[in-house]
């Protein structure tokens, strides 16, 4: 009964986590240290917006070392002895590739390419999430922010 509930306990705890990860890569979101900081503002035209698929993470913080530790917990309650220490090496490694897994597709988002025309008569491509799937489209007037390595497109 004791290890179910570790398990149940470890599991409730790793829904948790990999559902408070966001990518951060929409137009609207900012770390801490962006916050406060100037940005370079400049105006351009939507020419076109292609729909894409933004990768999941697959850096393993979250879902590898969570599902090794209920796979690690789930296998040390199979069998006894040398048995055992094997199955719960076995149940973590499942457990780290499951959870890889996992949080590579919790983490994947839908995205956009933003082909914009610059006032300049630049042409530019950005990629960035789709928020509330509000997508971008040709002939909007948009703002471009760049803040050292970081580029979004705003309205």
């Amino acid at each position: 009964m004791k290890k179910s509930l570790n398990l149940l306990i470890a599991l409730a705890m790793t829904v948790a986590l990999v559902g408070c990860t966001t990518s951060g890569l929409t137009g609207t979101t900012y770390t801490r240290d962006e916050a406060r900081r100037v940005q370079t503002v400049k105006y351009g035209t939507v020419e076109s917006v292609t729909p894409l698929v933004i990768e999941g993470r697959t850096d393993g913080i979250v879902g590898t070392g969570s599902g090794a530790v209920i796979g690690g917990i789930a296998g040390s309650t199979v069998g006894g002895g040398k048995g055992r220490s094997i199955a719960t090496v076995v149940g973590a490694v499942a457990g780290g590739l499951a959870g890889q897994a996992a949080e590579k597709n919790l983490t994947t988002k839908q995205g956009q390419e933003i082909t914009i025309r610059m006032e300049s008569g630049e042409i530019l491509s950005v990629v960035q999430e789709v928020e509330n799937d509000r997508y971008f489209h040709a002939g909007d007037r948009i703002r471009l922010l760049k803040q050292g390595g970081v580029t979004r497109v705003a309205y």
